[in-house]
């Protein structure tokens, strides 16, 4: 009982960020540049960016785990990300916050500079650091575009771009980015955003925690 009562004393005063697997790297790079020792990390799977309806279900379950382990500081690393609002409810329900947002291609934006450009990406097709070095895990291969090509004007024919979001530079995730562009017959561009509003955010939280 005694090393159980230390366990949940010494979490206690850390802060746990249950984050979707698409931005965990993310997160621990913003972890070492703030040094921000007292963060821990734990991930839902990225593959739930395909299948929304079970992020809040998931997260509550996570969040009720990381109380009973003795975790009083928890923050959610998602945005909406397509929950219609029932994130929130879990977020609410539990009294933590989540980072702002509708996803994580707002917030590595920032907020502010994703609300002026919102409007004009509508027919733009986001990528990242994590989906350029997940791109055939995650779309090709899922999609079926390794097999039928043919298929990439059913699921693409709508957007006008592919813009990449990077996190980092790197040269050969810009190939794959710009190769990526050129197989979905889109226009390509890329915008240099850091980790945007993620490591503002990290540092809030966990100077707060």
């Amino acid at each position: 009982m005694a090393k159980l009562q230390k366990k949940q004393s010494n979490e206690a005063e850390r802060l746990l960020v249950i984050a979707c697997g698409m931005i965990a790297r993310e997160v621990l790079a913003v972890k070492e540049q703030l040094k921000l020792d007292h963060l821990d990390l734990t991930c839902l799977p990225a593959e739930y960016h395909f299948y929304p309806d079970r992020i809040a279900p998931a997260m509550d379950k996570a969040i009720e785990k990381a109380k009973a382990d003795g975790y009083e500081h928890i923050f959610v690393g998602y945005g909406d990300c397509g929950t219609g609002g029932l994130l929130d409810r879990v977020v609410e329900k539990h009294g933590v916050e989540r980072m702002a947002g509708p996803h994580c291609f707002a917030f590595y934006q920032g907020m502010d500079a994703y609300a002026k450009v919102a409007d004009d990406d509508m027919m733009s097709f986001y990528m990242t650091d994590f989906l350029c070095r997940q791109f055939d895990a995650f779309f090709m291969k899922p999609l079926g575009l390794d097999r039928h090509p043919e298929l990439i004007k059913d699921y693409f024919g709508n957007y006008e771009r592919l813009i990449y979001l990077a996190q980092t530079d790197d040269p050969e995730l810009d190939k794959v980015a710009e190769a990526a562009a050129t197989l979905l017959g889109l226009a390509y561009e890329r915008r240099s955003t850091g980790y945007g509003d993620l490591t503002p955010e990290l540092a809030r939280v966990t100077l707060n925690a």
